[in-house]
């Protein structure tokens, strides 16, 4: 295997084998095929962020957008919401976007090192880019933990769970009843 710092340029070598691959600070990520309550949670978030964007006018929500801030940092959250003004400039003719969004989201996978991944190490990527509202999915828990910009950092603000409304400042008038959202997701696993 390669020796550090791995890079963006590095993925394009990578085996194309349904395995999602990140550089984050030049370290490679590699994360197995998704389950089927991920995906549903991911698709799930996605649509009710762009049916909001639709009434609302003001961006785009898109699931497993390519995200590279740089060489040694490229990453595919599972969902990101995306204002206009920040899209015509992140977005490149790779297809790919160059600066963050607005809100990213990850949706766990279970095992320590992704969790690990998710809650440490995107955390600080996603806060030193200057997402500004970071949603951090738990399907087995049935919660979110929501982090926002405080002081110029990503911070715990709250911790929602299947009886809370999830609504964010950053999406006004934007709601889910986390007990619709996690309505689909089997108890058992």
């Amino acid at each position: 295997m390669k020796t550090l710092p791995w890079t963006s340029h590095d993925l394009e070598f990578l085996p194309d084998n349904g395995k999602r691959y990140e550089i984050i600070d030049g370290e490679l990520y590699v994360s197995d095929p998704y389950l089927w309550e991920h995906q549903l949670i991911s698709a799930e978030l996605g649509m009710l962020l762009n049916i909001w964007s639709k009434q609302a006018g003001r961006g785009v929500a898109n699931i497993a957008p390519g995200l590279i801030f740089d060489n040694y940092n490229d990453v595919v959250p599972d969902v990101i919401w995306i204002s206009r003004e920040r899209l015509a400039t992140a977005l490149h003719s790779d297809g790919m976007l160059h600066s963050a969004p607005e809100l990213a989201i990850e949706v766990l996978l279970p095992g320590h090192k992704n969790e690990y991944r998710d809650r440490e190490i995107k955390l600080k990527l996603y806060s030193r880019q200057g997402v500004l509202e970071y949603w951090v999915v738990n399907w087995q828990e049935r919660s979110i933990e929501i982090y926002q910009r405080e002081q110029g950092l990503l911070a715990l603000n709250r911790k929602l769970y299947t009886g809370d409304v999830l609504e964010s400042l950053l999406l006004p008038g934007f709601s889910c009843l986390l007990s619709q959202l996690f309505r689909k997701v089997s108890r058992e696993r």
